[in-house]
């Protein structure tokens, strides 16, 4: 009997976690070669769009519209998309209380973005993405040629989300993405190096990184709310190059193991990768 390809173990591993979409795209750095499943479906983003909204962050600073440096006022308010109302980020939805214990003082560019993607700050997020304006953040996006990105209001926006109006992403536009990080082509060298630094420190680990050897390293962002859970990293492994590999999900919100399904995809596709699966 013939060994089941990565395709079929990635859709077993989908079926047997009762996850009702998967999608997977990659591609490796060692032997040029991509591999995907699923990769234009698109998905409600959640965090990963903070993936694009970092590259804007870096392509206005290459622009010089402010720097690294530049400090922000932190304030808790921001204007709907729909009805132009305020809007607040609840505490309740931040990992790390620091941005929203700054309310009223100023933090930098750089610990903003390191927020927003370390922690998954959405206070910070949300302050970065009027920082750079919404237009301005789409506009770097064309200039990078990404498809399969959909960048269309900042987090928390209760009333969009009624209104239907969602940041949604595609496996192979978040893979785009980070392979122009990778490749020190995102923006500029310099530009790609400072979002890897900071993508390095992710601490939700419980992703792609749990599929792999302890010593694997991974410049990755997490995502997930209610009805997705994701992950979009590259893979750092000793002796060979890297690869990417983004892995989206959707669920029922009343079925668990997501984290844990997203960990057996990362093993596939490491096995996959590194030769131990066809």
């Amino acid at each position: 009997m013939a060994e089941p390809t990565l395709r079929d173990t990635v859709l077993r591993i989908g079926e047997e976690a009762n996850a009702a979409a998967v999608a997977v795209a990659a591609y490796d750095f060692e032997h040029h070669t991509a591999w995907s499943l699923n990769a234009a479906r698109w998905f409600h983003a959640a965090s990963t769009i903070k993936v694009p909204v970092l590259l804007a962050v870096y392509d206005a600073i290459e622009q010089h519209r402010f720097e690294p440096h530049s400090r922000v006022h932190v304030r808790n308010r921001f204007l709907g998309l729909v009805d132009g109302r305020p809007f607040r980020v609840g505490t309740g939805s931040e990992a790390n209380a620091e941005v929203h214990a700054a309310v009223g003082r100023m933090l930098t560019v750089h610990e903003l973005a390191e927020h927003m993607i370390v922690t998954s700050s959405n206070l910070a997020t949300n302050l970065l993405l009027d920082l750079v304006g919404i237009e301005a953040a789409r506009a770097s996006l064309a200039r990078l040629h990404l498809g399969g990105i959909d960048l269309q209001r900042g987090v928390e926006d209760e009333v969009a989300w009624e209104a239907g109006i969602n940041n949604r992403v595609t496996a192979a536009g978040l893979c785009d993405a980070l392979r122009l990080i990778e490749e020190g082509k995102a923006i500029s060298a310099e530009a790609s190096q400072a979002m890897l630094d900071i993508l390095h420190q992710q601490r939700f680990r419980s992703g792609i990184p749990a599929g792999l050897p302890e010593d694997a390293r991974v410049a990755h962002k997490t995502g997930e709310i209610s009805t997705v859970a994701h992950d979009a990293g590259i893979v750092y492994l000793n002796g060979r190059d890297a690869y990417v590999v983004v892995i989206l999900t959707e669920w029922a919100p009343e079925v668990n193991g997501r984290q844990e399904t997203i960990a057996r995809i990362s093993r596939a596709v490491y096995e996959y990768m590194t030769g131990q699966q066809q």
